[in-house]
């Protein structure tokens, strides 16, 4: 019988360190069916030969926590994420205001939170742009929105409005006047449900735009952290009709603390219709839980004060005996918590939660996952391995850049500052380590997360011999939490993550080795290529579909 496709002419590498590299690669029926010379062996008159052109072929990578929908919407709207300045902000709001004259709202998303000292945005400033239209505008993390006035008004935000649940609303300096910089979902919510939602199609397109990217990444499967029933649909209708999507994805049910009891009973029936509706291509095996904030903007939950505010630990957003309950309860039907926990008080609550659920439902492979888990106490740090709890880490933010030295140290401090990241460490400790972007909160390219994992600089090369050294890790490890990490937390292991005969053709065919290249050049290596079960979904010189493109 002869092979499908067979790749030659490059490197082969498996993903596992005894097996070591290759020559060819064969692929019968969407699955590897030989490596080496038994793969060349394969070749026959109607065998597709691809030319790796001295490249690598690899393991695809997955994206173990990411926002596809939020990031192919926020590609619309105002062109704010590349701006350096509150003035460029201020001035591209201008611009595009007085371009779409129909618009009702003027939105944009993804700007750095550095850029106004300690974070702090004025309604005024785009005031002075649009006055008598609302803005909204999102920063990076997307914990924090900067508004104008008539926004403001819009939500009934006035002095004599409280501090929201989960949510802050910031002051001006001596008055209850708000700001114009809104903290944490309970504050950003009202105003963002004032803003007309895009159409079921509108959400479709902008998933379709962002699955394109991510193929072109070399990415074939997604970990979508954060899905409401809405959202879901929005998966279903990609994924069933053409021209389908080119990635798989798990879909990550978001679990609120108000009225959370009653919002679990439809959980498994929401899991039931997605996995029929797409076999293979979706499934919904995890629950989202939001357990604090952000160090920037002082809503991350510490465990002691913060540094530049001694009265604040900031913000957890659910109580820790409720989130135990909470995490116990989706554990019982089955479901994998999800938490994302940025302060060492939150990532202690979210340990804390998955041992209750052990001991209350009994021992088994539940691989729960901790996100981002930027800070961590000492005494934790080895519970993440005593627990089976997978660290879903975002290598792009292992770096000492504005947001770290302008916002984050000064309100942790040098000795929390130097437990920041601490990739290398929770390898050591035998913890289990998975990637991902955060998408649309920094890039979505695995090869950048990789270069900053290996080198801990700055795309410039900073500091010289990088941030925190000791955390930094090797090539091959990050390539490998990039995707036997993320199979592994997808329970899916046995299928992709590695180049092995009967192995899924979830494939990656980069320009260069990377184990092999230059650390500082890993950002910038081509993918050629990306098949998913054996399907090309990537071809490098074919442009990413556009909306325009697609009407």
């Amino acid at each position: 019988m002869h092979a499908d496709i067979v790749f030659t002419g490059g490197t082969v590498r498996t993903g596992d360190t005894d097996a070591g590299c290759h020559e060819a690669l064969a692929v019968t029926d969407g699955r590897i069916s030989a490596l080496g010379p038994q793969a060349l062996a394969l070749r026959g008159p109607r065998t597709a030969v691809v030319d790796l052109e001295g490249g690598a072929l690899l393991p695809a990578f997955g994206d173990g926590h990411v926002h596809p929908v939020l990031g192919g919407l926020g590609l619309r709207g105002v062109p704010v994420r590349e701006c350096a300045s509150v003035e460029e902000i201020v001035d591209a709001v201008r611009h595009w205001a007085e371009a779409h004259p129909e618009a009702e709202w003027i939105t944009g998303d993804g700007f750095d939170p550095w850029l106004a000292p300690d974070g702090l945005f004025d309604a005024r400033w785009l005031d002075a742009a649009v006055p008598d239209r609302p803005v909204l505008l999102r920063t990076s993390d997307h914990h924090t929105a900067w508004v104008n006035g008539e926004a403001l008004r819009r939500a009934g935000y006035t002095a004599a409005t409280a501090d929201p649940t989960g949510g802050r609303i910031v002051r001006r300096d001596g008055s209850d006047q708000p700001l114009g910089t809104l903290r944490e979902f309970g504050a950003l919510n009202p105003v963002l449900s004032l803003v007309p939602a895009p159409s079921h199609a509108e959400h479709v397109d902008a998933l379709r735009e962002a699955a394109a990217r991510f193929a072109a990444a070399g990415v074939t499967w997604v970990q979508d952290a954060l899905v409401t029933p809405d959202l879901a649909d929005v998966w279903i209708t990609a994924a069933t009709t053409a021209p389908g999507l080119p990635v798989r994805a798990d879909l990550c049910f978001l679990l609120e603390p108000d009225g959370w009891r009653e919002r679990i009973e439809r959980f498994t029936a929401d899991r039931e219709r997605i996995e029929s509706a797409a076999p293979g291509l979706l499934s919904a095996r995890s629950v989202k839980f939001f357990a604090d904030g952000v160090i920037e903007a002082g809503t991350a939950a510490l465990l002691e004060p913060y540094a530049d505010c001694p009265h604040s630990h900031g913000m957890a957003t659910w109580a820790p005996a409720e989130l135990a309950e909470a995490v116990v309860a989706v554990d019982a039907l089955g479901f994998r918590p999800h938490v994302h926990a940025i302060g060492d008080g939150a990532v202690r609550s979210a340990l804390d939660a998955v041992e209750k659920a052990d001991r209350a439902n009994g021992a088994r492979d539940r691989r729960p996952v901790i996100a981002h888990a930027e800070l961590i106490d000492p005494v934790d740090l080895p519970r993440f391995k005593a627990l089976g709890v997978i660290a879903n880490l975002q290598p792009l933010w292992a770096q000492c850049d504005p947001l770290m030295t302008r916002l984050i140290l000064p309100r942790i401090g040098t000795e929390r500052g130097r437990r920041q990241y601490q990739i290398g460490s929770l390898l050591a400790s035998g913890a289990r380590v998975a990637f991902g972007s955060d998408w649309p909160v920094t890039a979505h390219e695995p090869l950048r997360g990789i270069a900053t994992a290996v080198t801990r600089q700055t795309p410039e090369g900073t500091p010289e011999g990088g941030w925190l050294p000791e955390e930094r890790i090797h090539t091959a490890t990050a390539l490998a939490a990039y995707s036997a990490g993320c199979a592994h937390q997808a329970f899916e292991e046995k299928d992709w993550g590695a180049l092995r005969p009967g192995m899924r053709a979830d494939l990656v065919h980069l320009a260069a080795d990377p184990v092999t290249t230059a650390p500082a050049e890993l950002a910038h290596l081509p993918v050629l290529g990306t098949w998913l079960a054996g399907r090309r979904t990537h071809e490098a010189g074919i442009s990413t579909p556009s909306r325009a493109a697609r009407g």
